[in-house]
């Protein structure tokens, strides 16, 4: 019974033989580098890749963006009690997001 490794390259070279890998947009190219890939923590690079080729994304992508949605809606906010509103929750969220990255860095994921 072949292992693994030995049906993969079996397949490989089917694929080759066949002008199936020729045929790949990407045939003779080097891979395109991911965005944000090298700023990635090494642990995380993969479950991160997983998540995202899945339709998914980390919770912590979500606090971000909303984040930046909360930044956003404070510069264009022209009522000082509604900026002021949004300056207390964009100060929780930054909070609850950081100990979300403090809590990754000390079980050594991040």
């Amino acid at each position: 019974m072949p292992t693994l490794d030995e049906t993969i390259a079996q397949r490989l070279a089917e694929a080759a033989a066949s002008g199936e890998l020729q045929a790949a947009r990407s045939w003779g190219k080097p891979l395109a580098e991911l965005e944000g890939w090298e700023a990635t923590p090494e642990a995380l690079r993969m479950p991160f890749k997983i998540l995202k080729d899945a339709g998914f994304a980390p919770p912590e992508v979500g606090l971000f963006h909303e984040r930046a949605r909360l930044r956003a809606q404070i510069v264009s906010s022209c009522d000082a009690a509604q900026r002021e509103q949004l300056e207390r929750e964009l100060s929780a969220l930054e909070q609850k997001l950081a100990l979300r990255l403090e809590s990754l860095r000390i079980h050594s994921m991040l």
